[in-house]
């Protein structure tokens, strides 16, 4: 199964909690922080909350 390269491009200052958890939860912190994920169907839900945060790339 292919991986993901999630990227953090946004800031998470002043985001809706939920968004800020779901960044944190792909291992997100900062702007520029860079996390691998499995493409799976949690992943890219997570991806689809937040893709207005991210860079995603496959690997």
């Amino acid at each position: 199964m292919a991986n993901l390269k999630i990227e953090l491009v946004k800031s998470l200052s002043g985001r809706i909690d939920k968004h800020v958890a779901t960044a944190y939860s792909l291992g997100l912190h900062k702007i520029g922080n860079i996390s691998v994920q499995p493409d799976n169907p949690q992943t890219r839900g997570k991806i689809a909350q937040i893709g207005y945060l991210l860079r995603v790339t496959e690997e």
